[in-house]
């Protein structure tokens, strides 16, 4: 089972070290972890993608509230209760006779075609974990070359759970 966490830090050199040092030393398996700005310039959001029981999740936030510079963890409920997307960029073999099969799979899943040459194309994805692993099954009929992939992000929909909780 995996859970999402969001945690705001102060944005200071190492605390993302921080975090995941005290995560890998407590043994936990973190799925994902991704960092950015947020609308206030000196905090940070981390997105956690943690994999285990209630157990495992409970001790995560309770190791993480004891770092200094967390000033706020929340754990973000899946499906209705929050928003959650990746980005996946997928570089594939683009033979000139193949070109309209992938402009095809590209519609279907609305991704992007982000560039092109001769040999290859370079495809941009934007959504849930499911939708891109889909999406990657399809392609790899075409030949994917490279990918990259990002951890989740992630927002309550709550209006005013960032503040309050």
């Amino acid at each position: 089972m995996t859970h999402t966490v969001a945690v705001l830090v102060s944005n200071k050199p190492g605390v993302l070290a921080r975090i995941s040092g005290l995560l890998s030393r407590r043994v936990f398996n973190i799925e994902s972890i991704a960092a950015g700005y947020t609308e206030e310039p000196d905090v940070t959001r981390i997105t956690l993608v943690i994999k285990g029981d209630e157990q495992v999740l409970d001790q995560v936030i309770n190791q993480l509230s004891k770092l200094v510079d967390v000033i706020k963890i929340q754990k973000l409920e899946e499906g209705s209760g929050s928003i959650e997307r990746e980005l996946a960029m997928i570089k594939v073999k683009a033979d000139p006779a193949k070109r309209r099969d992938i402009v095809d799979i590209v519609e279907i899943f609305r991704a992007n075609i982000v560039d092109v040459n001769r040999e290859t194309m370079v495809i941009q994805i934007i959504g849930d974990g499911q939708k891109i692993n889909a999406f990657t099954c399809v392609l790899e009929e075409q030949g994917i070359v490279e990918m990259v992939r990002t951890g989740k992000v992630a927002l309550s929909r709550s209006p005013i759970a960032a503040k309050n909780e």
